[in-house]
């Protein structure tokens, strides 16, 4: 009685209990393996594949900043690229106030601001040709 609970509290079967029906060859190795190699499909998909994929555009992202982005930072701080470097970035915070910022600092490129920006130098070239246009007559 004694090696029944100990056999229970260890985790091993009795000698001759369910060997009979056990399958045995390949179709055992998959069947044990099977929910083995589910979690680490289901690890690929819900985990590792996205965080590599938000690397790869975060690598992009820092590699394509140029003067005149507005950005972000881990910090929160917001502010504008004065001027870019090799590893860092200048960031003009205020008139006045300029920080150097490691490329990997950056969390964001505002695109907003962006498109903005390109919409007000739109609107400046068009002002300035219609001044020359009005100068001319």
């Amino acid at each position: 009685m004694n090696s029944f609970f100990l056999s229970l509290l260890m985790g091993v079967p009795p000698a001759g209990a369910g060997t009979a029906d056990a399958p045995t060859g390949p179709a055992a190795m998959l069947q044990m393996f099977f929910p083995f190699i589910l979690i680490i499909g289901i690890f690929y998909f819900l985990i590792i594949r996205p965080q590599n994929k938000k690397q790869k555009e975060t690598q992009k992202m820092l590699s394509a900043l140029k003067k005149g982005d507005r950005i972000v930072t881990i910090g929160g701080i917001h502010g504008t690229i004065a001027n870019v470097r090799e590893n860092t970035v200048i960031v003009r915070v205020d008139d006045a106030t300029k920080m150097e910022f490691s490329r990997s600092a950056i969390s964001s490129v505002e695109a907003v601001a962006r498109e903005n920006e390109e919409r007000k130098s739109e609107a400046q070239i068009e002002k300035n040709d219609e001044k020359l246009e009005n100068a001319k007559d």
